[in-house]
Order: structure tokens, then sequence, then C-alpha cells
């Protein structure tokens, strides 16, 4: 991480919501701020970094597994620290004298300075029965709305119970969040910048290679070292049964999702299907009731960002299907859980090296890529000079019915304009640069033809190539492939 000169760490990317949290502590009435999204993400990084310490700024952090006391404890030791420079103060037993208290410091002070309260894991604060959340709700309603330079931050990994008890919440809080913020993984720029200033120096194959293993989370990324190869990285991180990411993924689960083991089975299950899976084959698959409670873990799996969902050109909107869209996740159910089980045993250090030029490894970074991509599509449609024009993402497959001579297809990418064309996108990933021949510019004719037969589409189409290596130019490139995306447009 690099050091601002006013000795703070630099935040990568995060205009967005920097710009909220600017936006709201600037705001002249009192703000409540949940902030959410996968652990490891860097949410605590993010608050902490971005609020001026220029008022009054009081953090607690909640302790994992810990009981109420201990919570409250903690809190009280944080209070004296802020307000009492660190004097042992009489412990109290309930949310509601500590919310007192803390209330009567907040009214003693000028009110020309801004009052910062972050509470950070709120879920593992809100132990059971211990009424955090009725009393939340009523000091906020009655005292710390009315203040206007009051500014409370709320924080938690444990989506399920952010997103009931605070963001959807039915119940208390319902409607009393101002702002919320969910944090996504980093974009392969923000990587990049991120691995800059690490010192670690990669071409941006090797980071879309990096980014396919682990995805855009600062606390992967941050466990490469500068001295190592990538394939080293890779091997020590996912590999070894130290390593971070060898175990990191029932831990993952556990941490953001009550009940965890059904997510998880929905998540294995989706991960099954290469292209996707439709909602009620999936009901059926995880023998579930396609009920409420299904539906939430699908949201909930949704915002922490491990799939993605979505409706396939030319089908009805309750026709909708789920990918995943996280790539670390996609990486342990192909490659470490099958060491876990037993299935493989990693021999040496260039395990990862031989796996990954594998047919199977190859197989694996084709549907990885098309991961990226998907999540990229704003720098495709940009690169594809196309973001003045009103776009429509899809996928679209066709599977002829059984004992029929039809010929089926299968479309990466589709992106349906309103200028009256479709851009149908193929993504190849690639060690070299790849190479349209005659047999394969066949293939990409007969695709065409069917999307065109099965679609009755009368827009006018077009066929861009997304490429981990480039495309090499011949006679079938030129006659064929309309425009070309490439590695170095996904980082702009």
């Amino acid at each position: 991480m690099a050091l601002t000169l006013e000795g703070r760490m630099e935040i990568i990317g995060r205009l967005r919501e920097k710009t909220t949290i600017s936006t709201v502590i600037a705001s002249k009435q009192a703000e409540f701020i949940a902030v959410y999204g996968r652990r490891r993400v860097g949410k605590t990084f993010l608050i902490r970094h971005s609020i001026p310490k220029s008022g009054v700024y009081f953090e607690c952090s909640g302790i994992k597994d810990g009981n109420m006391h201990e919570q409250l404890a903690n809190f009280m030791q944080k209070f004296s620290q802020t307000f009492y420079s660190g004097i042992m103060l009489q412990p109290t037993n309930s949310w509601r004298a500590a919310f007192t208290l803390l209330t009567t410091e907040i009214k003693k002070l000028p009110k020309t300075k801004k009052i910062i309260v972050f509470l950070d894991e709120l879920p593992w604060l809100a132990t059971p029965r211990s009424q955090l959340i009725q009393n939340l709700d009523f000091f906020w309603n009655t005292e710390w709305s009315l203040l206007p330079n009051f500014k409370l931050f709320v924080c938690g990994s444990a989506a399920s119970w952010m997103l009931n008890n605070l963001i959807n919440a039915k119940g208390g809080l319902y409607n009393r969040v101002t702002k919320t913020i969910l944090l996504r993984p980093f974009n392969l720029a923000e990587t990049k910048k991120f691995l800059t200033n690490k010192n670690i120096k990669l071409t941006e194959k090797h980071i879309v290679d990096l980014y396919m293993v682990m995805g855009g989370i600062p606390f992967y990324l941050n466990q490469l070292t500068a001295e190592k190869s990538l394939t080293e990285n890779i091997h020590d991180i996912c590999f070894e049964q130290d390593g971070l990411l060898y175990s990191e993924f029932p831990r993952l689960f556990k941490s953001l999702f009550n009940s965890s083991e059904y997510h998880v089975q929905i998540v294995k299950e989706i991960a099954k299907q290469n292209y996707g899976i439709a909602y009620s084959d999936l009901v059926t698959r995880t023998n579930s009731n396609a009920g409420g409670r299904f539906k939430e873990r699908l949201n909930e799996l949704e915002a922490c960002g491990f799939i993605q969902k979505y409706l396939p050109y030319g089908r009805q909107k309750r026709d909708h299907y789920y990918r995943i869209s996280d790539e670390y996740t996609l990486f342990y159910l192909k490659w470490i859980a099958a060491i876990i089980e037993g299935k493989h045993t990693p021999k040496g250090q260039n395990y990862w090296y031989k796996i990954s030029r594998s047919p199977a490894g190859l197989a694996w970074a084709g549907l990885t890529f098309e991961t990226v991509i998907y999540k990229h599509v704003d720098q495709v449609i940009r690169a594809l000079n196309l973001d003045k024009i009103g776009c429509f993402i899809s996928h679209w497959n066709y599977q002829p019915p059984i004992k029929t001579k039809q010929d089926g297809a299968q479309i990466d990418l589709l992106i349906d304009r309103d200028d009256d064309a479709i851009t149908i996108c193929e993504i190849k990933y690639s060690k070299q640069p790849f190479v349209i021949d005659k047999s394969y510019a066949q293939i990409l004719m007969k695709k065409l033809e069917v999307f065109e037969q099965q679609t009755k589409a009368s827009k006018q189409l077009f066929l861009a190539i997304i490429t981990a290596s480039g495309l090499k130019k011949n006679i079938w490139s030129n006659e064929l492939v309309n425009k070309t995306v490439e590695i170095t447009d996904l980082f702009k």
C-alpha cells in the first residue's frame, strides 16, 4: 500500500464510494450509512481512510464470537479512549446504557463539530437477545437523527444479516438507513494499480491470469510477494495447506451467511452448469422449495457477487438464469476442492504451471475468462465504440430437440443495440494470438446462421472477437470480424 502525503494509506479506486462518503459527511442533516460486501473486500479500510478525522470520531468493532458482556466491555473501552483519555469507566450491562452514555457526550460537543460514529462488524456486536438493534433504532429515532452534525456508519460482512436487519429490514430499522454502499471487488485497472503500489510488476496478461484465480479482492491480492513469480505465488497461496486461499472457501461462506450450507449447495449446483442454469432447474436440482427463503438466498449470493442473474436473449422476464460470477469460487471448486477431497495431489512448485496448460486447465480458463469479461462489459462497450448507444447485455444458447438434425449454437456475449443492430461477441482465451482458420470460420458462420434462424432477428448483425492474447489477422478474420477487443481495452 502507498502512503499519501498526509501519511494515510491511499485508497485504490472506489471513486463512487468515496464521493458518497464525502457527500454524506458534508450534508447538513444526520446520516445513517450502511456499508456491506463480502469478507476481505476492504469495507473497514474504505471507511477509516475516507472519513476526515477533523471532528469527533468514535469507532467500535464487534468481536467475532464474543458474547454480549465482551462486546459491551469493548465498547466501553473505545468510548473511554475517545472521550475520557482512556480512564477506566464503570462497565455497562446493556446497549441502552451504553448508547445513553454516548449520547450524553455527543450533546456536550459544539454543533459545529462533525460527529462520526463507526460501528464496525455490527452483526458481531448484535449478539442474540442483546437488544442492540432495538436500541440502535430507538436512539437514532429519538436522539441522533435530530443532530445535523451526526453521521452514523455501520459495516458488516455477514451479508444476510445486513440485508435482513438493516437494508431490507421490515422491522424497527425499516427506512432508517439514508445511504447504502455495496463494496465490490477491484476491477482489472484497480488491481493493476494495487499491485503496482506493492511493487509487483506483472504484465496485463498476467494480471488477467491472476484475476481468474482470486478476482479483485484486496486482501487476497495483498498475499502476493514481489520476489516470487506469478506461478509461485498462486501455488503458495492456493495449493499449500497454510496458504490463505486453500481453506478460505468454507470460512468465507460461514462468515457471510446464516445456514451457509444451503448457500454453498446452491453455488455448487450453479457451478456444474458451464453456461448458467434456469431458476426452475436450480430449484429442482437443489431439492428446494421455490418460496421466499430460497429467493432470499439467491439475492444474498447475488448481492455479495458470487452469482449473476441474467435474462437470455429472447426469453421472458420470468425466465431468469444464474451463473457463477466469482472467480475464486470457480477456481476453488475446480482445483482446490479436488485436492482437499483427495482426488488430486499437488506435486512440486510447478503444479499450477502444469495444470494451467493442460486441456482441463485451458477449458477452465476459457469459462472463467468469460466471467471476467462480464464484469468488464462497460470497458468492452467502450472499446466497441458503443458507449453512446443504448445497449442490452445478454447471452444466448440454442439446444436443438433430441433426434433432430438441427445445429445448436452458443453465444458468449450478445449486445442488443438501440441502433437496430446486434453485436455478437465471441470470447476466446488462449496463450498465443487466436487464429481463425477455415474450420473455425465455418463454426462462426454457422453460429450466426442459427441465431438468425431461431430468433428471427431482423437487426443487422456484427461479429466482435474478445481475446486474451490478440487476434492474428488473416483472410478469415478480415472477412468475418468487425471489431476486436483485447486485454489492454479491459484496463481502460
